[in-house]
């Protein structure tokens, strides 16, 4: 059956998006942040919490679906979805949103991501239980003894590849840190919004897992994000102007191994993330290409994720991802600006819920850091098997 068959092109839209503060400590619950993102979101939609019939989460989540139905006030909740791990969970959380839309499940469905990252559980600290037998029942048991604890160290690995094979450099992968770091200091709302990045700056920061160096890293982020999808019928009657959904995808390389991250490393080669077939599959899905994406949100939990997801989706052969970000083709103005908020590595790290956000923003033009004519977004959430990611047009 071809993609055609599930065809969704902008039968579905977000018409309300909202991000709490991001911080070191929020001193909120993880349900406080969820329920402040939320009602933001349902008002700037134009709704109200009885309007709501669908709720979709991040199986990571610490607030359950009954938390906000009670929380919000909502009367009958008709719909409620889980959806995968952390990073990979986003654009398919929208996916099944719009799933749920348009087999009339639910009307208006709601969609975020919490976490008290940084004051709670820090996701890039490992866990007694990777160091013990049985790997909390993954495949960490095996990688753990010789070291393998932490995202990083695999990002580290697969970075150390891409230089071996293609000769990327770390002047490459710190433009990518200054980019991101940039945008952000155009973002009130950043965490590093008053935190200035030069290239001595991060050339002279600690190496964390060789030859990612600390701003190579994402932020640790106490937030919440929440967005509101409906159909596009709906969207046009709302106060905001609608983030038309072109296309959902989400995929796996073949033989991805099994196991959360760590087997990954198993694999053939570790320089494709999942991102190639997600993107094959969302281009064939949208009817477009690269060359028709004008702006792009690319999870960035490390600065290398960044480079491969350039080549998987198209923006630059497989490779140049170096060469290409060297020449400024990611900065406003490029060939394909990305993160225009600051992204995972300057602005917050709330698992990619934020990039959605800043796409709607884009489409809406009131990113503080717009691309002049933006009228399509790509947003990815593809740092590990298996992959999200979505195409956002506007109205």
């Amino acid at each position: 059956m071809t993609d055609e068959a599930f065809s969704h092109r902008d039968r579905c839209a977000i018409a309300g998006i909202a991000t709490t503060d991001f911080s070191r400590n929020s001193g909120r619950s993880d349900l406080t942040l969820a329920l402040q993102a939320s009602l933001a979101a349902i008002d700037d939609a134009g709704l109200v919490p009885g309007d709501i019939d669908g709720i979709v989460r991040c199986d990571l989540d610490l607030v359950r679906h009954n938390d906000l139905v009670h929380g919000l006030g909502i009367g009958d909740l008709a719909y409620m979805g889980d959806v995968s791990v952390g990073g990979v969970a986003p654009c398919a959380m929208v996916g099944q949103a719009v799933a749920a839309i348009l087999a009339g499940m639910a009307k208006n469905v709601l969609v975020f991501r919490s976490l008290n990252g940084r004051s709670g559980r820090r996701y890039g600290r490992s866990s007694a239980t990777q160091r013990t037998v049985g790997g909390n029942n993954t495949y960490d048991e095996f990688f753990a003894p010789y070291g393998l604890l932490t995202s990083g160290q695999i990002f580290a690995l697969i970075a150390q590849r891409h230089m071996a094979e293609f000769g990327t450099t770390e002047n490459e992968l710190a433009q990518i840190a200054l980019t991101c770091r940039a945008r952000a200091n155009a973002n009130p709302g950043a965490q590093m919004h008053d935190r200035q990045l030069t290239i001595d700056d991060y050339l002279e920061s600690r190496m964390i897992a060789s030859p990612l160096r600390l701003f190579d890293f994402c932020l640790e982020t106490d937030g919440a994000c929440a967005v509101v999808v409906t159909s596009a019928e709906r969207a046009k009657d709302g106060p905001q102007r609608p983030a038309l959904i072109r296309a959902v995808a989400q995929g796996s390389p073949r033989n991805p191994q099994p196991g959360v991250q760590f087997p990954v490393l198993m694999r053939e080669t570790i320089t494709t993330l999942p991102a190639k077939a997600t993107a094959d599959r969302l281009y064939a899905r949208a009817g477009m290409g690269p060359d028709e994406i004008d702006v792009a949100q690319l999870y960035d939990c490390f600065s290398i994720t960044v480079l491969l997801q350039l080549e998987d989706f198209g923006f630059c052969a497989k490779g140049e991802g170096g060469p290409f970000v060297a020449s400024g083709a990611i900065d406003l103005g490029g060939a394909i600006p990305i993160n225009t908020s600051g992204g995972h590595l300057s602005d917050g790290y709330v698992h990619g819920m934020s990039h959605i956000v800043e796409a709607v923003r884009q489409i809406r033009g009131t990113s503080t850091s717009q691309v002049d004519g933006a009228e399509t977004c790509l947003v990815t959430s593809t740092p590990l098997p298996p992959g999200s990611a979505l195409i956002l047009r506007g109205a």
